[in-house]
């Protein structure tokens, strides 16, 4: 009933909102597959994130941020190739499966559940290892979609800041989205040590851990605390069973990005260059509306 009440939640905002481990062939393979132009989606390999207290909780991305987003780009001409860092299949977390995500639209719905039984990619994504590996030219952007999941592994994974800073040196299309932007945190020197630091409140090691970060200075949006604290334990649309170790919006903050955030589920995106991030689930189509259009626009090399 509580994950219910948060979906009739963002119902209403929606409504009401302001719109703000398979092979894997090289770059120039990626190319020769087909005449397309292709965007790396970045999935988590977690089904399950820690909490405080020793608690986890079951998670996986939200069908929403990943399946408005992919339908978009598939509709716009963009090639898709998943990858996570284990290459391991990526799951749905269960409470992202409500019409109320989609506005109540119960066709959407459907839909949205039918395109993602369609891709056999999500249970076969490619290891972020050997996609790195094999060279990124033929990406023209980058997508992270939320859930919680993105907590877990993608905060602090190598390959994924290396994914991330090679984008943000060729300055192609960065997306991320809710929960998805804290896997900006593993462009840093060293994203796990940064992580722990920053949930441990230890400002003078983040400070540290932090320099040479290459999102410093940019806007970017998150999940915020307000929105956070409702669905965790205690809060009036509690459905995590407990408590994050760390606030996203804060977290980003206190590692060099100005993050801006809107009033609670109200559809927001911040866009900073090649940087595009975007709040809550509320925010899919603001952020399709953002994103493709940056790819489209992206030159091939």
């Amino acid at each position: 009933m509580k994950a219910q009440a948060l979906a009739l939640a963002l119902l209403l905002a929606c409504n009401a909102g302001t719109q703000t481990g398979s092979a894997t062939p090289s770059g120039a393979a990626v190319k020769a597959e087909a005449d397309v132009p292709a965007v790396l989606v970045i999935l988590s390999s977690r089904n399950a994130i820690d909490l405080q207290g020793g608690k986890t909780l079951a998670t996986g991305y939200f069908l929403n941020e990943l399946m408005v987003p992919v339908d978009a780009m598939q509709k716009a001409g963009l090639r898709l190739v998943f990858a996570s860092p284990e290459g391991t299949p990526s799951v749905m977390d269960v409470h992202s499966d409500d019409v109320a995500y989609f506005h109540g639209d119960r066709a959407l719905h459907q839909r949205m559940k039918a395109l993602q039984a369609s891709l056999p990619e999500l249970a076969h994504p490619r290891r972020l290892g050997d996609v790195v590996a094999g060279g990124l030219d033929g990406y023209r952007g980058v997508f992270v979609p939320g859930g919680h999941a993105p907590m877990g592994d993608l905060a602090t994974e190598p390959a994924v800041g290396k994914t991330l800073r090679w984008f943000h040196d060729h300055q192609r299309p960065t997306g991320l989205l809710c929960h998805g932007p804290v896997a900006l945190l593993a462009a840093a020197g060293n994203p796990k040590e940064l992580g722990d630091a920053i949930a441990a409140h230890d400002e003078a090691r983040t400070a540290e851990l932090r320099r040479g970060w290459p999102y410093a200075g940019y806007r970017m949006t998150v999940f915020s605390t307000a929105e956070e604290q409702t669905v965790e334990e205690g809060g009036s649309q509690a459905f995590l069973g407990g408590k994050v170790r760390f606030y996203p919006d804060a977290a980003l903050g206190v590692a060099g990005g100005k993050v801006d955030t809107a009033p609670m589920w109200a559809s927001h995106v911040v866009v900073d260059r090649e940087l595009v991030t975007a709040q809550q689930p509320s925010s899919d189509e603001a952020f399709v509306k953002a994103f493709v259009p940056m790819v489209r626009a992206t030159p091939a090399r």
